[in-house]
């Protein structure tokens, strides 16, 4: 693509933040530390149904969901990364990111989900492509195995995640892509954000695969909204903890690479500083954090969600405890805004769920004001404080993991005009103090690696469609796909010194 063309003078925002970056650039981090960006295969790359790819649980959901919030919106062509890769790498290269977080597409590599169905060797040779064409260029590829692109066989075969036999599947899956790419890959991500695949999947049924969604036409025995996203947490929990073993076992010691997991949570603030709120703020932390965290830590879910979901939390054997405690190298950690929290004095205890077990009022206003700055995404609020506290909470409880913030990101919904979408000021004083944050979270003790924005490319934004923007790099949906980058990248380049 040679050197992109920026739609918009940058000076504005040089000037804004003149003497920001003689003071606070890259030079303030170790020289080891990752500055990248994130995407997800099914976001990104399109050639949906090309190249010997099978279906997924996405290219399913986006046809069977009427247009009641996507719009007939899907991810069939997305940002045709697939075809386009090259002259992203080159651009991720042009801003200087040094590294670059993507998905291996599960049903790209295996149609049918399973090894016994055949692998696809053309997505083999898609991913290696990638993964060489990021390489020769210095930028470090972290891959999630995992971004919530089922195959359909497997939904269609067991249940997927509902049933036990995924645990065999996915650690087939993964092996794949340690054989394949392991030699290149040091830095592997067994799954992004279990929380919001469970609780939008199985218990609001609004993301792939639609359980108890009340536009699909499926079925919802009562009662699954209390029952299925406990089982598939402990499932994927299980299948993370196995691939972890896998790859310590087999491959760790000659590929001399390292395996996490995303987790996704807010911060929560006390309501007030009364004691029945500052428990209730814990709760909030332990249903959308610890559910995930508290068994890799210890081997076990936190005592409250065990009380208060009695009788439908499923348990760690002995063994599985030993499986999952532990099973890491590192933690990513994906922050966008936080939450008041209040107790509720009267629990439901009608419509049991994972949103409604933790016995806890969530808000984003107190007494009429926000706990930060709005932003074009209605439950998104600016609050770069929350991002260090909730570092500085994962160093305090879990024994000071070391931590990616594999997502952070600012929402801006989309007009049409690129000029618009390109001059995202908001955006670079968003990332500006939340870099920020992050150092202030390191000077406290929290042992944090690396940087990555959401996203690298304006992209599919699951249930949104592509009614909101979070790139970097603006993508002109109704010209080509063109790429722009925006001035929030712009900033990037001057932050990391790129001349």
């Amino acid at each position: 693509m040679g050197t992109p063309v920026v739609l918009v003078a940058v000076v504005l925002v040089n000037l804004m933040l003149l003497g920001q970056s003689a003071i606070f650039n890259r030079t303030a981090f170790s020289p080891d530390f990752a500055f990248g960006a994130s995407s997800a295969a099914y976001q990104y790359e399109g050639a949906a149904f090309e190249g010997g790819k099978g279906p997924s649980i996405w290219d399913t959901f986006t046809r069977q969901f009427p247009g009641k919030i996507l719009n007939g919106d899907n991810g069939d062509v997305a940002d045709d990364f697939y075809h386009r890769y090259k002259d992203d790498v080159k651009l991720m290269d042009y801003i200087g990111l040094n590294a670059f977080r993507f998905s291996i597409s599960w049903p790209r590599v295996l149609p049918n989900g399973k090894l016994s169905g055949g692998v696809n060797k053309e997505g083999v040779a898609f991913y290696n492509n990638l993964i060489n064409e990021l390489v020769s260029k210095g930028i470090q590829p972290f891959v999630t195995i995992f971004h919530w692109d089922l195959p359909q066989a497997l939904q269609d075969e067991y249940g997927g995640f509902l049933h036990p036999q995924i645990l065999k599947d996915f650690q087939d899956f993964a092996e794949l892509c340690f054989k394949e790419f392991g030699d290149r890959v040091k830095h592997w991500i067994t799954m992004n954000e279990p929380y919001i695949f469970i609780v939008n999947g199985y218990e609001m049924g609004a993301l792939a695969p639609g359980r108890c969604s009340p536009w699909m036409n499926n079925s919802c025995p009562a009662g699954n909204s209390a029952t299925e996203p406990y089982i598939v947490a402990h499932n994927l929990l299980l299948c993370h903890a196995l691939t972890v073993k896998l790859y310590k076992q087999k491959y760790q010691a000659s590929q001399k690479g390292v395996i996490g997991i995303t987790l996704v949570s807010h911060w929560f603030v006390p309501y007030t500083p009364s004691k029945a709120n500052k428990k209730a703020a814990q709760r909030a932390l332990d249903f959308m954090l610890g559910w995930y965290m508290d068994p890799l830590a210890f081997g076990e879910y936190p005592q409250s969600v065990r009380q208060l979901v009695k009788g439908r939390l499923p348990k760690f054997s002995p063994e599985e405890a030993k499986l999952v405690k532990g099973s890491y190298d590192f933690i990513g950690i994906n922050y966008y805004t936080s939450n008041y929290a209040a107790d509720i004095t009267s629990p439901n205890t009608v419509n049991q769920s994972p949103s409604t077990d933790g016995q806890t009022n969530l808000t984003t206003y107190r007494n009429g004001i926000p706990i930060g700055a709005p932003s074009d995404i209605s439950i998104f609020f600016v609050y770069p404080k929350g991002l260090r506290d909730l570092l500085v909470y994962m160093k305090e409880k879990y024994n000071s993991p070391t931590m990616y913030i594999t997502e952070n990101g600012y929402g801006i919904a989309d007009n049409g005009v690129v000029k618009d979408g390109v001059n995202d000021t908001a955006r670079v004083s968003f990332y500006y103090r939340h870099i920020l944050a992050v150092k202030d979270a390191i000077k406290k003790g929290a042992i944090v690696k690396g940087f990555f924005p959401w996203s690298f490319l304006d992209t599919f934004e699951w249930g949104s469609g592509y009614s909101q923007r979070f790139g970097i790099v603006y993508v002109d949906y109704k010209n080509g796909l063109k790429r722009y980058p925006k001035n929030s990248a712009m900033w990037f380049k001057k932050f990391l010194g790129i001349k």
